[in-house]
């Protein structure tokens, strides 16, 4: 039960039993359902789970609709669908778009990372293996099932919201949204409307937020396995289409849910009539949920508790694998077993997993009982997470950076960043380190050569019985750079590595220059308040973008390889079932088949996401 500042309750629209449904029963058989996956991908196209490189990275072949794909389900954490509503209900139509400006550029600019790390270490597992040198195939489809789900719910929304009788049209929730704004007027926005990008507030929030989602993305080491999982040419144009396709999520639900929160909220069907939402509530990231109450009842709210559900199974499961991978890889291989076999680099992630799911379950509900909101992570995330952002890009971009760079400067910049207010904090903490890692490194310059990243052998290689273990990491038996063999990923080519670089740094700039200067910059500067017209244009822009975002997570990895590689596992299966019968009976515990085996069983095939 929620409660107001004035003692009224508003009754939970769904009993206890249907959240342990959706939570319980949903999560087992989602569960099986990939376990089953699991088992015929093993059998048809040879991806063996039980291999780490298949494991932690796919074995380096996803496509780019998967990788498009996964990129847009690593950023629908529950913040982007909830905080995109608040900062609407707070600042009007600029909340919403700085919101998803803020997160795009920085996720196609990590494909300029991404394909720099396939140059230098296309062997690495984690980010921590990048900064150390100088200094799973299921996944990404549970990942595809999870987007899917969320955007076609958010595409829903984007529909009812105008069949509501409340509603009605555009054009009426332009009147509606205009008369709030006459009745609670917005300090710091122009003539304090809801309907015009000239807010303080929002453009304050929009420095912000591009800084903090910097600091997410590059300092996430979810992100460079995805990377590092995607084939060479797909890290480029999947991260380039998974962020411009993702501006829309934050931009279009954000802009149309906070709008029906703002235009209803003086309505009857609205769960807080006759008062206003309370700024508790709304720091709680309600305004979507009693927005999806008011224009679907019961099946709105049931429909927000099962979004809720995947953005936090789908986002967390990245960041079991991450932190798994971390300890695995970069903790119990370094330190405690280098010559860690396949079998003991898994049951190291799966303590990890064990480990990091409990631990983040504790430590969010001793967040929930301190009394940290959603309002309150997005305003002070970025001072957290901002200090490693450029020593991070230095190191993987920069040949000079010294390890002493490297460590210092996130630690002299979260000391200083943490005692300003919440935008001067993030703002300080993320450009700092800039002067930090360039006086330091030219006090001390390493001048490190890329070369030596590429010598090194991360990858699990060697077979010994049915396991295989780490090659010895010798940089002389790495000279030759010839083909290599039994898992390990072939050389790449340079000069096409570096083409795709060219391409990557374009984008990265273009998609800044474009959803964060050149778009709303001039409108902020114009003082120019939306009339009916352009704000009907407004939404249903941000409405089709949203569409075209689901088409593309849901259509382009089948179109891209996803029917071939269908077709071909059920072909395998037939074939299996056919020759059944002539085969002896084997083991019930057969050993696992090489990596070569798995190979030639998938040849023909691209990789997971055919």
């Amino acid at each position: 039960m929620l409660e107001a500042r004035s003692n009224a309750t508003i009754q939970p629209p769904l009993s206890q039993a249907v959240g342990y449904v959706v939570v319980v029963v949903i999560g087992l058989i989602i569960a099986f359902v990939m376990m089953v996956l699991t088992q015929i991908l093993k059998r048809a196209a040879g991806e063996d789970n039980k291999k780490t490189e298949m494991f932690m990275t796919a074995n380096r072949t996803v496509r780019t609709g998967l990788t498009a794909s996964a990129v847009i389900s690593s950023w629908l954490w529950t913040t982007a669908m909830l905080g995109s509503s608040f900062v609407g209900y707070d600042y009007g139509v600029a909340g919403p778009f700085w919101f998803a400006a803020g997160c795009s550029p920085m996720i196609v600019f990590f494909a300029l990372l991404g394909i720099s790390c396939k140059r230098k270490i296309p062997e690495a597992h984690t980010s921590l293996e990048v900064v150390e040198l100088p200094m799973q195939c299921l996944w990404f489809l549970t990942d595809y099932f999870h987007t899917t789900i969320i955007l076609i719910i958010a595409c829903y929304f984007s529909i009812k919201a105008f069949t509501f009788e409340g509603i009605g049209s555009i054009g009426n929730l332009y009147d509606l949204l205009n008369a709030a704004g006459q009745h609670h007027p917005v300090s710091g926005n122009k003539d304090g409307t809801y309907l015009t990008m000239t807010s303080k507030g929002g453009i304050l929030f929009g420095i912000l937020h591009i800084c903090s989602n910097f600091g997410l993305v590059i300092m996430d080491t979810s992100y460079f396995i995805k990377a590092f999982s995607a084939a060479p040419s797909s890290v480029v144009p999947g991260y380039t289409i998974g962020g411009i396709a993702y501006f829309s999520i934050p931009w279009g639900l954000g802009t149309i849910m906070s709008s029906v929160a703002l235009g209803l909220e003086n309505q009857p069907a609205f769960p807080t009539y006759p008062r206003r939402m309370t700024s508790t509530e709304v720091s709680n990231g309600l305004v979507l949920p009693y927005a999806a109450i008011t224009i679907a009842g019961k099946g709105g709210a049931a429909a927000i508790l099962l979004i809720t559900f995947m953005a936090v199974t789908s986002t967390l499961s990245a960041q079991v694998i991450a932190v798994s991978s971390i300890l695995s890889f970069d903790v119990y291989r370094e330190y405690f077993k280098k010559s860690a076999s396949d079998r003991d680099i898994i049951r190291a992630s799966h303590f990890g997993v064990i480990f990091f799911a409990a631990f983040s379950a504790g430590f969010s509900t001793m967040l929930h009982y301190v009394g940290i909101d959603l309002g309150w992570t997005l305003y002070m995330l970025g001072v957290v997470t901002c200090p490693g952002i450029f020593p991070m890009s230095f190191t993987i971009l920069w040949r000079r950076q010294s390890k002493a760079a490297a460590i210092l400067s996130p630690i002299l910049v979260s000391t200083t960043g943490q005692i300003l207010p919440c935008v001067y904090g993030t703002v300080g903490s993320a450009l700092s380190p800039i002067l930090y890692s360039v006086v330091i490194t030219t006090i001390r310059p390493q001048n490190y050569n890329w070369d030596d990243f590429r010598k090194e052998k991360l990858a699990l290689e060697r077979l010994q019985s049915d396991l295989t273990t780490v090659q010895s990491r010798n940089p002389e038996d790495a000279r030759d750079g010839s083909q290599l063999e039994n898992g390990r990923p072939s050389p790449l080519d340079p000069r096409e590595l570096k083409r795709w670089g060219r391409i990557a740094a374009f984008w990265s700039v273009a998609t800044f220059l474009g959803h964060w200067v050149l778009w709303p910059l001039p409108m902020y500067g114009s003082n120019y308040v939306f009339g009916k017209r352009f704000f009907i244009a407004w939404v249903v822009v941000s409405i089709i973008w949203l569409w075209g975002t689901m088409l593309v997570a849901i259509f382009y990895p089948l179109l891209d390889g996803g029917v071939q590689q269908i077709k071909h596992v059920v072909h395998v299966l037939k074939e299996e079932r056919k020759t059944k019968p002539e085969k002896t009976v084997e083991s019930t515990s057969p050993s696992l088949p090489s990596i070569t085996e798995g190979t030639e069983r998938a040849k023909g095939d691209e990789g997971c996401t055919d």
